[in-house]
């Protein structure tokens, strides 16, 4: 359905034809319908068993400590969840490095266990032991906060006598070379600066899998297998069913995958080298958590950026993670830092600002395609390039899927073998339960408006509009730093 359009955010990338789509989730079946369906049968792949198709993808809700620990709002988070009787919940990007990252879970250390036994046990207990409990691994390099000019001209910027023969200064002190700089107009700045330094500026400081002259970066294909499997031994000491390798979007994983990585170190280039890191952390998960144990991965269809890695790309990589012995894939598309919009100063770009971002997680005002199934396609050629190998891994396609019928068919067309809902999930928890019992009806639709998006952003707790000003008063309730809102879904 297309409404009006409102105007466009200028941080965040819109489609030029601004079209305003309304979510349509069609008819609901009957109990007996929904029991004789495919969406709501058992599947069992490998160490993967799952009492249905249904799944939860991983979601940041910015509840644990400032040092990554479980806190009870996490705990209410992924218990709300359970309770709506999901057959898989992904636990939210973990980190897997022992360092500090805000308010996101990490499992980077054996101090973290007893917090995420505890996780674990809550989503047991509240979906009757019927939700099966995965954790996404993540990594992720150094991005930090757009500087305000002078700060990055005093503080940041690396003095060379490139710089000084710029502006002809070679015997001036260093202070007064950075004010001249500071002083020099925008359009100067190309000619004085180098790409990078501009980016520095204009964008705040990121680190890239290519940047090899830098020891930390360079060592990466070295260290990141012990990290990942030791996140995965954890993982396991703490009770989950398996792990998700984030090898999606913005992050470490998936900038190996990407074709803009041209490291000539063998982890780079061609399509082999760039998946050789991806497989190297895999083998070393498996060896170190045994065949029982779920491991899967999380990646991009494609990059949806200039240069990135294709269809073609991404379907070459499901077939080798398949081959590789992985027990499920999960694809996404998009979400890359490279096209982010220039962030406010004070703020660090952010990865679901461009194009590719949009692509990631479409809004409610879209283009002709509109927002519901963007990835359906790509997921679907992925998982045929999959099957074309005679090997049976299921894939997990998620992207403003919201209806039965439309879940339904998707699985029956082999387009997919699991149904992921993110935002109809956030929106109403129950969606699972509802549907199966007959209450189709009373499903709150996700609007797609992307609210919670924009929490995310923002680094805000994640909620939903649709929920999160109803029941204020209600006894016991968790409510939001800012006391506005509520952090769970109303029974």
């Amino acid at each position: 359905m297309r409404l009006a359009v409102k105007p466009a955010d200028p941080i965040m990338w819109k489609p030029s034809q601004r079209i305003r789509y309304k979510a349509a989730p069609g008819e609901w079946p009957s109990t007996t319908e929904a029991a004789n369906s495919a969406l709501f049968s058992p599947l069992a792949y490998q160490a993967l068993e799952l009492e249905s198709r249904t799944w939860v993808p991983a979601m940041v809700p910015w509840r644990a400590t400032d040092s990554g620990f479980v806190t009870a709002d996490n705990l209410d988070w992924y218990g709300r969840f359970a309770r709506g009787r999901p057959a898989a919940l992904v636990v939210e990007a973990t980190g897997i490095r022992d360092i500090a990252s805000g308010p996101l879970l990490r499992v980077s250390n054996d101090r973290f266990i007893p917090g995420l036994k505890e996780l674990v046990a809550k989503v047991r207990n509240a979906s009757s032991g019927q939700t099966r409990l995965f954790i996404q691994l993540i990594d992720f390099l150094p991005v930090r906060r757009r500087p305000a000019s002078e700060t990055y001209f005093q503080r940041y910027l690396e003095i060379t006598d490139r710089h000084r023969d710029a502006l002809n200064a070679g015997g001036w002190p260093e202070h007064e070379l950075r004010e001249a700089l500071a002083r020099l107009p925008v359009e100067e700045l190309d000619s004085v600066l180098t790409p990078r330094e501009l980016e520095s500026l204009r964008m705040g400081y990121r680190e890239r899998v290519t940047d090899t002259h830098l020891p930390q970066i360079s060592e990466l294909p070295e260290i990141l297998p012990a990290l990942f499997s030791q996140a995965a031994e954890r993982a396991q000491q703490a009770g989950f069913d398996g792990v998700e390798l984030h090898y999606a979007h913005a992050y470490t994983m998936a900038s190996f995958l990407s074709a803009t990585n041209n490291r000539d170190d063998g982890y780079g280039g061609t399509l082999r080298q760039r998946l050789r890191l991806p497989l190297e952390v895999y083998t070393a998960v498996r060896k170190s958590v045994g065949s029982d144990f779920a491991v899967g991965c999380r990646f991009l269809t494609e990059d949806c950026i200039d240069a990135g890695s294709t269809l073609a790309d991404g379907s070459f990589f499901g077939q080798e993670f398949a081959a590789a012995g992985m027990d499920f894939i999960s694809v996404s598309r998009g979400g890359k830092f490279d096209d982010a919009r220039q962030p406010r100063v004070g703020e660090a770009a952010y990865p679901y600002t461009g194009r590719s971002g949009y692509e990631c997680i479409p809004g409610y005002i879209s283009d002709d395609f509109g927002p519901f199934g963007r990835n359906v396609e790509p997921a679907s050629r992925v998982r045929a390039a999959i099957r074309k190998g005679d090997l049976e891994t299921p894939v997990v396609v998620t992207g403003g899927i919201h209806g039965f019928h439309q879940a339904e068919a998707l699985l029956d067309s082999g387009r997919a073998d699991v149904i992921g809902m993110a935002r109809q999930s956030l929106a109403d928890p129950d969606w699972f339960r509802k549907v199966r019992v007959g209450q189709g009806r009373s499903v709150r639709v996700c609007e797609y408006t992307n609210y919670c998006e924009g929490l995310d952003r923002k680094h805000k707790q994640v909620t939903c509009q649709l929920w999160d000003r109803t029941g204020l008063d209600e006894p016991g309730i968790s409510r939001s730093r800012d006391n506005k809102r509520r952090l769970v879904a109303p029974d």
